[in-house]
C-alpha cells in the first residue's frame, strides 16, 4: 500500500459518512494516473495553487478599486479567508478537508479586474453573457496552462461551478464552501468599510448585531459555530432559521451601505467603461490576443468569449496599463 492508498484508507476510516472520500471520486476530464503520495483532491488544491490565474487574484479588487492601503482585501486575501473558514467547519465536522479546500481556493479563478464592476461590464457586452463562476471553469478546464487547463475533478469542478446563491453543489464539502464565502465577505467587507471610514461598527442595528454579533470577529465566530452545531451528524450544510435571517439582513445592510455607496463605489463607472472599451479593442485587432488564445479561434471557440477570456484573466493593473498604452498618447522622447 503506497502512502496514497493509506490517506485515502484513513479518509474512509476516519472521515464522516457523508463527507466525499477521494476513493470515490468521479475522476476527471481527462483520466490521469494516479499519484503515489497525493490523493485526488490534494493534487486538485495544489494544481490551482501552482496556477497563474491564482497569483493573479493578489492585484483584483475585492470591493474597493485599487484602494492606496496595504490592508484592504483583494481578491486572493479574500480567497485565503474563505479557504480557512471553509476548513474549518469541515474539519470539526470531519469532512473532506482537502476538497473543501481545493473548492476554495478555486472558487473566484474567474473573476474580472475591478470585482463585480468588471464583470457586469463583460456580461452586458457579451452576447454569451459573462458569469465569474462559470468562468472559474472555463479557466481550469480550458485557459491555464497555455489553454492545456490543469484538469480538475469532478467534484472540485462542481463545487466552483456552484459557489454562489443560485447554485448547490453536490457535496457537503461544496455546500460548506457555498456559505464560507458569503461569512468571508461579510465579515471582511465590513471590516474594510470601518478602514474606510464608510461605516462605524455602531451602523450595525440591533436588530441584527443581537443575533450575530456587535463585531466582524464575533459575527464571524457566531456563523461558524451556527453552521457546526446545526450540521453535525446531518446529511447537510445548514444554519439556524435565525442565524440564515441575520446573514440576509447583514446582507442587506451591506448592500445598502457598502456596495451601493457612492462614496466606495464612486470609481466603478469608469471601470465598466474601461472594460467595455477594451473589449470592443481586442473584438476588432483580434491579432494582438496571446497565441493560445487566438489559437483557440481554429477550434471554433466564438470570438467574444475568447476576448472575455483575455479581459476576465487581467489584472486591475494589466487592465489600466493595456488601455494607457492603447489609448493616452505617450510623452515625446526625441
Amino acid at each position: 500500500m503506497n502512502i496514497r492508498e493509506s490517506l485515502e484508507q484513513w479518509e474512509k476510516e476516519y472521515l464522516s459518512p457523508y463527507a466525499m472520500l477521494s476513493m470515490n471520486s468521479a475522476g476527471r476530464l481527462r483520466e490521469e494516473e494516479q499519484c503515489d503520495i497525493r490523493p485526488v483532491f490534494q493534487r486538485d488544491r495544489d494544481r490551482i495553487i501552482h496556477s497563474k490565474s491564482f497569483r493573479r487574484l493578489k492585484d483584483k479588487t475585492q470591493v474597493f478599486l485599487t484602494p492606496e492601503g496595504d490592508h484592504y482585501r483583494t481578491r486572493l486575501t479574500h480567497t485565503l479567508e474563505v479557504s480557512q473558514t471553509a476548513r474549518t467547519i469541515a474539519k470539526a465536522l470531519q469532512l473532506n478537508e482537502d476538497l473543501v479546500e481545493a473548492i476554495a481556493l478555486g472558487h473566484d479563478l474567474g473573476h474580472t479586474p475591478f470585482g463585480h464592476a468588471g464583470e457586469r461590464a463583460l456580461n452586458r457586452v457579451c452576447p454569451y453573457g459573462f458569469k465569474h463562476n462559470e468562468q472559474s471553469v472555463r479557466t481550469v478546464d480550458l485557459l491555464e496552462k497555455d489553454g492545456q487547463g490543469i484538469n480538475l475533478t469532478v467534484e472540485v469542478r462542481d463545487g466552483i461551478l456552484n459557489h454562489q446563491t443560485s447554485g448547490m453543489p453536490a457535496t457537503l464539502e461544496g455546500k460548506i464552501v457555498r456559505l464560507a464565502d458569503k461569512i468571508a465577505y461579510i465579515h471582511h467587507d465590513m471590516d474594510d468599510a470601518i478602514r474606510g471610514g464608510i461605516l462605524k461598527e455602531e451602523d450595525v442595528p440591533e436588530e441584527i448585531g443581537s443575533v450575530i454579533g456587535y463585531s466582524c470577529g464575533q459575527r464571524l465566530d457566531f456563523f461558524i459555530h451556527n453552521i457546526v452545531t446545526n450540521s453535525k451528524g446531518r446529511n447537510d450544510i445548514c444554519m439556524s432559521p435565525e442565524a440564515e435571517e441575520g446573514m440576509h439582513k447583514m446582507r442587506d445592510f451591506m448592500f445598502r451601505n457598502v456596495y451601493k455607496n457612492p462614496v466606495a463605489k464612486g470609481e466603478e463607472n469608469k471601470a465598466e467603461n474601461l472594460i467595455i472599451t477594451l473589449y470592443e479593442y481586442y473584438m476588432n485587432h483580434t491579432k494582438q490576443l496571446p497565441d493560445f488564445l487566438y489559437r483557440l479561434l481554429d477550434e471554433e471557440e466564438p470570438l467574444e468569449k475568447i476576448v472575455c477570456d483575455y479581459i476576465g484573466s487581467m489584472t486591475d493593473r494589466f487592465a489600466i496599463a493595456q488601455y494607457q498604452e492603447i489609448y493616452i498618447p505617450k510623452t515625446w522622447h526625441g
